[in-house]
C-alpha cells in the first residue's frame, strides 16, 4: 500500500508540473490528480458573510480544503491573484494546493470577495476569517495552530501581506468560537506580490478595485504594507522577476527591506527572466526553482516534517 501511495504521489507531481502555468482559462472539468483526497469547499460564514450585498456566488467567500495525503501539521491558506477583480483559481489556486499536498502540507484555497462590488475592509475580513477558521478548527484537520501560513500571488500577495501586517489576537468574549482565534499567520509566502499603493511602482488596477475611485489618502498609506512591518510580522518568503512589468520587483524588494530592517526572518528571490503571473512554472529550468527554494526555507523554519 505504501508503494502504491508513493507512485500516486509521483503521478500527482508529474501532473502538476505538466499544467500550463500561464493559463488564465478555467477548464470546465479541470484534471484532478489521481492521488488526491477529494477537496471540500465550505463557506467562511455558514449563515452569511458580514457586509454581503446578496446571496450569489460572488457574495459567499469560501475555503476549499485540500488535505495532505498522510496528514500534515502545517497548513497554508492560498490566496490567488487577479487584481482584486478576478481570481486565478487554476495556476494560483488548486494547482498550488496540490503541489503543497505533494510536499506534505495541507492547503486551503481562499475565494475572497472582489471589487468593484466589494471594497476594503471586506477582502481583509475574508482573509482574517480564513486564518481564524483554520486555527480554530486545527485539531479537526490534524494541524498545529502555530503552523498556519498564508500564501498569495499578485493581488492575493497584497491581501497576504495585508493580513500579516494587520491582524489581531481575536476576541476572547466573542460568541462565535472562530472569532476568538488570532488572525495572525505564522508565516507568509508572497509571489510577485502587490505591496505598495503609494510608490510609482504600485499596481493601480488593484488599488482601484480594492479602494474605489477616490480613496482616502490615509487608507492608501495604511494599505501600503511595506510601511507597516514590525518585529512581530511573521517570517516571509518572497519571489518575483526582473521582467515583471505588471507588478514590478520593487514591490517585493521594498517589503523585504522593511522585514530585514525589523529583523524579521525573510528570504527574497528575484529571478532575471519571467513575466507576471507564472504560478508554479515548474517547466522553467531557472524560475521553476522557486518551489524548491521555498521547500528549503520551510525546512529551515522546521515547518516540514520530511
Amino acid at each position: 500500500m505504501k508503494i502504491s501511495m508513493r507512485i500516486n504521489l509521483l503521478i500527482t507531481l508529474m501532473m502538476v508540473a505538466a499544467l500550463p502555468a500561464l493559463s488564465q482559462q478555467r477548464p470546465a472539468n479541470p484534471p484532478v490528480p489521481v492521488s488526491a483526497i477529494p477537496p471540500t469547499t465550505f463557506p467562511l460564514w455558514p449563515n452569511g458573510a458580514p457586509g454581503a450585498l446578496g446571496s450569489g456566488e460572488e457574495d459567499i467567500p469560501t475555503l476549499t480544503y485540500y488535505p495532505a495525503l498522510h496528514g500534515a501539521p502545517t497548513a497554508v491558506i492560498v490566496a490567488p491573484g487577479g487584481g482584486y477583480r478576478g481570481l486565478a483559481m487554476n495556476h494560483e489556486g488548486w494547482q498550488v494546493a496540490y503541489w503543497l499536498n505533494a510536499v506534505g502540507v495541507s492547503a486551503f484555497v481562499l475565494k475572497y470577495r472582489l471589487g468593484p462590488r466589494y471594497h476594503h475592509p471586506i477582502e481583509l475580513g475574508d482573509a482574517q476569517r480564513a486564518i481564524r477558521t483554520v486555527r480554530a478548527r486545527a485539531a479537526e484537520y490534524g494541524i498545529k495552530p502555530d503552523r498556519i501560513g498564508m500564501m498569495g500571488f499578485s493581488a492575493g500577495g497584497h491581501l497576504t501581506s495585508t493580513a500579516e501586517t494587520h491582524y489581531d489576537s481575536g476576541n476572547p468574549d466573542a460568541p462565535d468560537p472562530i472569532d476568538r482565534a488570532s488572525s495572525r499567520p505564522d508565516f507568509a509566502i508572497l509571489g510577485y506580490a502587490v505591496i505598495s499603493f503609494i510608490e510609482p511602482y504600485s499596481h493601480q488596477g488593484s488599488l482601484h478595485e480594492l479602494l474605489g475611485d477616490s480613496p482616502d489618502p490615509a487608507l492608501v498609506e495604511e494599505l501600503s504594507n511595506e510601511r507597516h512591518v514590525t518585529p512581530q510580522t511573521p517570517p516571509t518568503f518572497l519571489f518575483t522577476t526582473s521582467e515583471d512589468t505588471t507588478v514590478p520587483a520593487e514591490n517585493s524588494v521594498a517589503f523585504y527591506l522593511a522585514l530585514h530592517k525589523a529583523h524579521v526572518p525573510a528570504e527574497l528571490h528575484v529571478f532575471q527572466h519571467g513575466p507576471h503571473g507564472v504560478g508554479l512554472d515548474l517547466g522553467d529550468p531557472a524560475l521553476g526553482e522557486w518551489p524548491k527554494l521555498l521547500i528549503n526555507w520551510l525546512r529551515g523554519l522546521e515547518l516540514l516534517d520530511k
